[in-house]
Formats: C-alpha cells, sequence, structure tokens
C-alpha cells in the first residue's frame, strides 16, 4: 500500500480554507520554500563549489560577510519579490528597508537569511528565520515596523538538517522535514514539554563573566538542574529547545574587560530573530523577554536594525529569568 504524507501545502492550503482566507499568503509561503529549498541546494553543494568562504566585505552589523550570506540574501530577496506579495521586505544583510511591491502587497517581511553563518566553513547547521505581519486592510498603512505581537506568522529552517517549523497565530507551532523530493511532509503540532528532565540550558558559557551579576549568579544556582547544549547558531538552538524545553539566553554583555565590546542592548536583531522565535515560542507555550524582563513580542522597533537581549524557552523558566532581570 502506498502512504502519502501531507505536504506543508496541503496543510496551509486546508488551514486557509478552514479559516475562509484567501490565498495571497499561500502565494507568500511559496516563494519562502523557493528560497529555503534553494538556500539548502547551495549550502549542500558550498564545498564543492567554493561557496564556504568568506565574501571580502562586511555588511551593516560591522561583521564579516561570507559568500553563503550574499547567495541565500540574493535568493530570498528574488523569490520575495516575485511573489508580488511582499509590501517592504529588512534583511540582515540590508542598510535599508527594501520596497518591493509597494502599492499591491499585503505583507511585510523580515528575515535573517543565514542565522549563525559562522558555522557554514565547518558545515554546521545554520537557519533562515522570517516573520511576517500584515498590512492594515481597513484603513491607511503607515509602513511602521511591526512588533512581534503583529507578526501573523514566523518560521524557520534549519539547514541542511531539512527541518522547518513555522508558527502560526492562534493556531499553533507546527515542524516539517523535508522527504526525497524536497517537499516538506508529516506536519507535527510542538508544545514545550512540562517534564523539566529533558529541559535544557543553552548560552554561550564562554561570555558568561560579561553578563550582568544578577545574570551570573541565576546561572550558578541554576546550571546544574539541566542539561547544557550550545551550538552557536539560534535557529539550531531554538530547534532544540523547542522539542526539549528548557531555556536559551543571549544576555546583554555589560561587564567585557574591553569596555568597546560591551553590549548593553543585546546582540540579536529584533525583528528578524528575537520576535521571530519568541513568536514560536509563543504559540508553543513559551515565553520570551529582554534584558529588562520586557516581552519580546511588546518591544515596538524604532529602526529596522535593533538589537536586544533575549531569554527564551519554557514559561516557567522566562517567568523566573524576568523577575531576576527585573531586580523582585
Amino acid at each position: 500500500m502506498l502512504q502519502f504524507d501531507q505536504t506543508f501545502y496541503d496543510f496551509l492550503l486546508e488551514h486557509q480554507e478552514r479559516h475562509n482566507r484567501t490565498y495571497h499568503f499561500l502565494i507568500l509561503m511559496n516563494s519562502i520554500l523557493n528560497a529555503a529549498k534553494r538556500i539548502q541546494h547551495y549550502y549542500l553543494t558550498g564545498a564543492l563549489r567554493g561557496h564556504l568562504g568568506l565574501a571580502g566585505s562586511v555588511n551593516v552589523q560591522g561583521e564579516e560577510v561570507m559568500k553563503m550570506d550574499e547567495i541565500a540574501n540574493d535568493l530570498v530577496k528574488h523569490y520575495l519579490k516575485r511573489s508580488g506579495r511582499v509590501i517592504h521586505a529588512v534583511g540582515e544583510e540590508e542598510e535599508e528597508i527594501i520596497p518591493m511591491n509597494v502599492e499591491g502587497g499585503r505583507y511585510f517581511v523580515y528575515y535573517d537569511p543565514m542565522d549563525g553563518s559562522s558555522n557554514v566553513a565547518h558545515n554546521l547547521p545554520v537557519g533562515f528565520l522570517f516573520g511576517v505581519a500584515k498590512r492594515n486592510l481597513e484603513g491607511p498603512e503607515d509602513m511602521h515596523l511591526r512588533a512581534g505581537r503583529e507578526y501573523i506568522a514566523s518560521g524557520m529552517f534549519v539547514i541542511p538538517t531539512g527541518t522547518f517549523t513555522i508558527a502560526l497565530r492562534q493556531a499553533g507551532c507546527w515542524r516539517f522535514h523535508i522527504d526525497e523530493t524536497f517537499n516538506y511532509v508529516r506536519p507535527t503540532l510542538m508544545q514545550l514539554p512540562e517534564n523539566r528532565k529533558s529541559w535544557e540550558l543553552s548560552f554561550n558559557s564562554a561570555n558568561r563573566s560579561t553578563f550582568a551579576a544578577k545574570i551570573q549568579k541565576w546561572i550558578a544556582e541554576n546550571e546544574q538542574k539541566y542539561a547544557f547544549r550550545y551550538m552557536g547558531a539560534l535557529a539550531g538552538d531554538f530547534h532544540r529547545i523547542l522539542l526539549n524545553g528548557g531555556l536559551f539566553m543571549y544576555p546583554a554583555i555589560v561587564n567585557h574587560p574591553d569596555p568597546k565590546k560591551n553590549r548593553p542592548q543585546g546582540k540579536l536583531r529584533l525583528m528578524y530573530e528575537a520576535a521571530v522565535v519568541a513568536f514560536m515560542c509563543r504559540e508553543a507555550g513559551g515565553g520570551a523577554v529582554d534584558e529588562t524582563g520586557t516581552s519580546i513580542l511588546d518591544i515596538v522597533p524604532q529602526k529596522p536594525h535593533q538589537r536586544t537581549a533575549l531569554y527564551l524557552g519554557s514559561k516557567p523558566l522566562v517567568e523566573e529569568i524576568g523577575l531576576v532581570l527585573k531586580g523582585q
């Protein structure tokens, strides 16, 4: 007997029809999946084609650009424009907001085409992160940058492992796996586990002495309670947290021996990194806060590449660390 797995497109089509919605979002997601598949292909063949080295330039973040950064960014921009559904996009590698179909588009897309690109040279997992917000359909659109609470969807591809996780507003967080035909199949509803036995802590332990004293104290008192895992790519580390539960932390750097390297606002980008995973985490039953204990999803961005600290994962741990951050 033949067995037929439900594909992502089947899943999303059923979702749109169940809620009596248009197919515009389906068209947008088709463009995003096409970009992800191309990125996956270039990554898998990167060592053979010489795509895994440095590009010889520095991006708007002040970071050295990998060749795969440029390739992934070009792919995402191409497919988003081709969809005809995107008004503006904000991408990590682009200094300015990217205008697309300003008059006829329906969505704003915020994306990081190659999360964790320092892993590229070692053929380790990286991510493609995206968040989607809808234009105001009931009045004039002011083109403001959206807070995470205004997203209608967010997702991440972990490359080259072939997994795709997407959260739909008030409809859960779902994981898909790529099959031999390069289709994403077998939707699995993700819920952060309540059993603490599987929970993990994930953070860059080498930086712990640079964290605020209250965070160092919390780590010292709690790290023995949980397994420790850290991959060095937000998408990969959050991928584990979604399945096992626990807490991912990227605290602000405030005690670095070289004051120039302090990052009191945090390092991760709000719109296309922190808000993306925070939205997914909320739909999976978790939460996310910044260095002040404020919900990541409530932060209204003031600029496209705004940075933030991030504490993300199982709600009890996020609430606990949030009280510490607020000094309670």
